[in-house]
């Protein structure tokens, strides 16, 4: 388990975090999301002792992170550091090391992790060599080349084409099955909807909102039931006196109730106006929650 609980950090008279307050479980996938600026940065750097917290700390197995813990914890910052003439395998064998494994292992675990990444071939090479893309798989291999018990990934997927997403979510669904918590901060919410088992947001310095993806979505307040008349032009929608029409486009319309268990009597309106192709809750997606969450 890895708990940040009550992390408070200012600088000057800029509060930067305000009790920031959550846990990551084995083996589950935290997908950390908020504004440019909302403190994302500066959580994931407290855990890794590259900035002190005025107040609260960084928990994992309830034992307060120290240098010992943060040896296992695997970490890509969002500004990237690699030797860009160094070859990328030795980067990666000479990362391992600092991780306390020895040669050998670091030597197959760095063979193994370029393979998986596609990038066997180029171990040889030097970084400054390999496509942007490419040099984002080497940053993130180095992440993952000590085997951590914790992963803290600040943006990992920004520059990664298609391929390289699905290369890297492999490689985290693989760490996950093994029970390793995994943190990470990305402005692609779709991407974080669709690999996280669960989501925090951070807005001002302030967490909004947290927990599992359906859990923000009971919450949210804009529960919408979607119709599907095809040919409809959503009038009989708008004569309904308990509902409000959120949208109306191309026979599908979208509807407050202001009561949710009056969605039967809907169907019964809907159905007197035609053929009903759809009809059913509407799930919110993260790109709304986060909306709705950050603007509260």
């Amino acid at each position: 388990m890895l708990e940040f609980d009550g992390l408070r950090k200012s600088y000057g008279t800029n509060l930067v975090l305000d009790g920031v307050t959550f846990t990551v479980a084995p083996g589950q996938m935290y997908g950390f999301c908020g504004a440019n600026g909302a403190g994302k940065t500066t959580t994931m750097r407290i855990a890794l002792g590259l900035a002190l917290a005025d107040a609260g700390e960084v928990r994992w197995q309830g034992r307060t992170v120290d240098l010992e813990v943060r040896r296992r914890i695997g970490y890509m910052p969002e500004e990237r550091g690699l030797y860009p003439k160094m070859p990328v395998v030795e980067q990666l064998e000479y990362f391992a090391r600092l991780h306390g494994m020895s040669a050998p292992a670091a030597r197959r675990s760095a063979g193994e992790l370029l393979d998986s990444m596609g990038l066997g071939e180029r171990q040889r090479d030097a970084l400054e060599k390999l496509s942007l893309g490419n040099q984002q798989r080497v940053q993130l291999a180095a992440a993952l080349v000590s085997n951590p018990d914790v992963l803290i990934l600040d943006e990992p997927f920004s520059g990664l084409d298609p391929t390289g997403v699905d290369a890297l979510a492999a490689n985290l669904a693989e760490r996950r099955s093994r029970g390793v918590p995994v943190l990470f901060s990305s402005h692609q919410l779709e991407l974080v909807e669709r690999l996280c088992d669960a989501v925090g947001i951070l807005a001002g310095g302030t967490m909004v909102a947290s927990g599992t993806v359906d859990q923000l979505r009971e919450r949210e307040s804009k529960r919408q039931l979607r119709v599907v008349i095809p040919g409809s032009d959503g009038s009989w929608a708008r004569q309904l006196d308990f509902a409000k029409v959120d949208s109306d486009r191309e026979g599908e319309v979208l509807l407050q109730l202001d009561d949710p268990d009056r969605d039967q009597d809907v169907l019964t309106a809907a159905m007197a106006a035609g053929q009903v192709s759809q009809f059913g809750w509407r799930q919110p997606t993260l790109v709304e929650i986060f909306r709705e969450a950050v603007t509260a």
